[in-house]
């Protein structure tokens, strides 16, 4: 039977004509990261009149000033070291993003275990608590966590930005393991409990296991969000040691001297750790979430 044709141009069709749409502003970055200003600045841009060159990832990593800096023999070094701050600043965003993913596995699976499956005087209210909390704008929260942190003495350190994303993260990670915690059969458990396991046993032998991709899903979130999260990262960083990679690619797009195709390499490296990380697994979180969720 022949299918129809919206099933075999018209549904096609839109399908690519939205992924272009998505990916088009990634792919030109992309590009624009291995050309020379000039060929993007041109109208329309010549892409293949200049081909391929690594300068400005070059610059980035070793510090080898491009040819497009060069103009009429003087050098333009204003951004040289705000670029070359990219890579230091990458491995303080996954440092940071990492650290919240392990905070949300350690502190959310017995939350979510706890309301799960435990009867506790304030457990429904508490549950709606949490999972409410996310509610609130992070602009309304940013002077109390800041005012928080000074207090802790933790200002300028990653441990902070470890604190306040995971505290942004945690209601989701524990909303989605509880559901997901429900879907378990309760006689897994019982049976368990017969042969003298207890609780905390239950939960890392038997739970933990059979919520992997929920557990993969949750801990996948939390680092996407924290890895590109700006607002409290620019509160609580403020030397360019601790800087992670939103506050940084924001000081380096704000630079009048900065060319966009050194911008466009820094950006294309910026998400390289995040997407060597999450691409391999993504199939584990979204069947994590989805299940989850039903």
């Amino acid at each position: 039977m022949r299918r129809p044709v919206w099933e075999r141009i018209v549904f096609p069709g839109a399908v690519a004509a939205v992924m272009l749409f998505a990916l088009a502003p990634f792919l030109w970055v992309i590009l624009s990261g291995f050309l020379p200003e000039v060929a993007i600045l041109t109208v329309p841009p010549e892409w293949l009149k200049y081909g391929v060159i690594l300068d400005n990832y070059r610059y980035i990593v070793t510090g080898e000033v491009p040819r497009a800096y060069q103009v009429g023999g003087v050098l333009r070094r204003m951004i040289s070291e705000e670029v070359r701050a990219v890579p230091r600043a990458a491995l303080n965003s996954t440092l940071v993003a990492l650290g919240t993913l392990l905070l949300n596995w350690i502190l959310g699976a017995p939350a979510a275990y706890a309301y799960a499956r435990m009867r506790f005087a304030g457990r429904v209210a508490t549950f709606y608590f949490i999972t409410a909390s996310r509610l609130i704008p992070a602009a309304a929260l940013a002077i109390p966590y800041y005012l928080i942190i000074k207090q802790l003495g933790l200002l300028d350190h990653h441990l902070a930005l470890i604190l306040i994303h995971t505290a942004l993260t945690l209601p989701f990670t524990v909303l989605i393991l509880v559901l997901y915690f429900r879907t378990i059969p309760a006689e897994i458990e019982e049976s368990a409990q017969l042969d003298g396991a207890t609780r905390p046993m239950i939960l890392r032998r038997i739970v933990l296991p059979l919520a992997l991709p929920s557990l993969v899903g949750t801990g996948l979130f939390a680092f996407m969000l924290s890895y590109s999260e700006f607002l409290f990262s620019m509160l609580v960083l403020g030397s360019p040691q601790t800087r992670t990679l939103p506050v940084t690619l924001a000081s380096v797009s704000t630079n009048p001297d900065v060319t966009w195709t050194l911008l466009s390499a820094g950006t294309t490296l910026a998400v390289l750790p995040a997407l060597l990380l999450v691409w391999p697994i993504w199939r584990y979180m979204v069947r994590g979430l989805v299940t989850g969720a039903v």
